[in-house]
């Protein structure tokens, strides 16, 4: 697990009176804010809902309490007092829930544009599923209060096969074509400082579980792509402790499991084919979809909530694959994103997801999508702990947005709001081993983000985002409309490529 950069520091209980009517004492009441320092600095979020993420019903009426980086109260306002010359904000027709955590990610557009997007959209957390020397430095400098920013937790590059997928397309990746390549690897990332192992597609079957068990000695998480060579019910019992994306999960659940895995581990797949893999286990998908057996379903779901592996499903991701027709050429977010990017993407549309892609192929990917909805479903019901990931740096995913557009679809899914909520909350939280962040109670971190509506009712208003809470520190409307004028001005300022040769999604 990653663990928390927090002390278990008391959150200095006896500032707080929370009798009836108390005020919150300072120590300081005649102090002026000028003259306190930073640390006694208290900011009191007033007469707001508060939804929780617990999964408790919303608190109306709340008055959040902040100092130090920390919550120090939750309390109903008429039983809390505001400290003499706190920061104020008023609450008033306001919801708050905890900051959000984008759970895949890959950064590629710089410092002016990622860290800024994700904090202008309320997350506070990211994982980062791949190497990456920018990201590792911008985290440093977030735990040094140097850098305004989410918080990282930072991957290996991928650990493919040999051949890979991604060979000669630009990517970063590391090949291994036997076991003790695969365990030196595993020995080598932890030894280069990375959170966890990211596993992928092409593993061979006895390289996949040298990784698992590698990584068990080496006491470091391994996740990310199920193997073509690998059931899903194996990788979760030899401890692959997320699922990234829903390709492989069909295969598991079809009642005709051993035809296609026999036919699927027998496709040539070359060093670099990427678009190649896409079209060749297209039908196969489809076939365990079309095949999907409940019963059987029921115990690899139940398998996998045993084990307590989380799946993260990425549906704007799969809502561009499996319809890469549809993508929006014009969506207005773009202005966000620098030129070669979206050069990159347009790239990346032709060549890798439209290139040889047949009518029936659209046909059956709209079939697909709405499949891989049922699913995601079907996991939450079984207790299968999900979290919300983007999968940013694949074509037409626009950093920080993007989590507000997965949210959408894990709600078109048939999840309760509060649920979604949770997958970018409290399961991240749980999942990274931090207990002081995902929720918020008296104590924690105070990542927080004030809404202008409520998410219960519709999650789309996650976006209606008035203030965001990163560490304590308030960003309230100017200075967040500040920061994404700011964002579009630089990544208009950003110098267009004269080509783009190669894919740079590392995923």
């Amino acid at each position: 697990m990653q663990r928390s950069n927090f002390s278990r520091r008391s959150v200095l209980a006896g500032a707080v009176g929370l009798a009836a009517g108390a005020a919150v004492g300072t120590g300081r009441a005649s102090a002026t804010p000028r003259e306190r320092s930073a640390a006694d600095r208290v900011t009191a979020i007033t007469h707001v809902t508060v939804i929780d993420a617990t999964g408790a019903p919303a608190q109306r009426d709340m008055t959040v309490l902040l100092r130090d980086g920390r919550i120090l109260a939750v309390e109903p306002s008429r039983r809390v007092g505001v400290p003499p010359g706190a920061d104020v904000i008023d609450g008033r027709g306001k919801f708050l829930i905890p900051g959000l955590a984008n759970m895949h990610n890959h950064t590629f557009d710089g410092e002016a544009i990622e860290p800024p997007l994700n904090i202008a959209n309320g997350i506070t957390t990211v994982r980062e599923m791949s190497a990456n020397a920018d990201v590792t430095r911008w985290n440093h400098e977030v735990e040094a209060g140097t850098r305004l920013g989410p918080r990282w937790t930072i991957g290996s590059p991928i650990v493919d096969g040999s051949p890979s997928l991604w060979e000669g397309l630009g990517a970063p990746y590391i090949a291994v074509a036997t076991p003790a390549e695969a365990r030196a690897t595993v020995r080598a990332q932890k030894a280069a400082g990375a959170d966890f192992v990211k596993v992928y597609t092409r593993l061979s079957r006895a390289s996949f579980y040298a990784i698992a068990d590698e990584a068990r000695r080496q006491r470091i998480p391994f996740l990310g792509h199920v193997s073509d060579f690998v059931q899903l019910t194996e990788a979760s019992d030899a401890g692959l402790a997320s699922v990234e994306h829903l390709f492989q999960v069909w295969y598991d659940t079809s009642s005709r499991e051993d035809e296609l895995r026999r036919a699927i581990t027998s496709v040539p797949i070359a060093g670099g084919e990427y678009n190649g893999w896409l079209n060749k286990m297209h039908p196969y998908e489809y076939a365990a979809a079309r095949s999907f057996d409940r019963h059987k379903a029921a115990g690899v779901f139940a398998r996998l909530a045993r084990n307590g592996t989380r799946v993260t499903p990425t549906l704007v991701l799969h809502t561009f694959t499996d319809l890469p027709g549809d993508t929006p050429m014009n969506d207005p977010r773009y202005a966000y994103v620098p030129a070669t990017t979206q050069e990159f993407w347009q790239y990346a549309l032709d060549m890798i997801y439209l290139d040889g892609r047949t009518p029936e192929q659209d046909a059956r990917g709209r079939e697909i999508f709405e499949r891989r909805l049922r699913l995601v479903h079907d996991l939450d019901r079984a207790g299968v702990p999900l979290m919300a990931g983007t999968d940013n740096g694949t074509a037409y995913l626009v950093p920080g947005f993007s989590l507000h557009d997965e949210l959408a679809r894990l709600s078109q899914a048939g999840l309760s709001n509060m649920r979604v909520l949770q997958t970018a909350t409290l399961e991240p939280a749980r999942y990274l081993g931090a207990r002081d962040r995902g929720t918020i109670e008296r104590g924690n971190v105070a990542d927080l983000v004030l809404l202008d509506a409520d998410p219960l009712r519709d999650i789309r208003n996650t976006t209606r985002i008035n203030s965001v809470v990163v560490g304590g520190r308030v960003i309230d409307p100017a200075a967040r409309q500040a920061m994404l004028d700011k964002v579009r001005k630089a990544a208009a300022a950003a110098v267009p490529g004269s080509a783009v040769t190669a894919a740079r999604c590392a995923c």
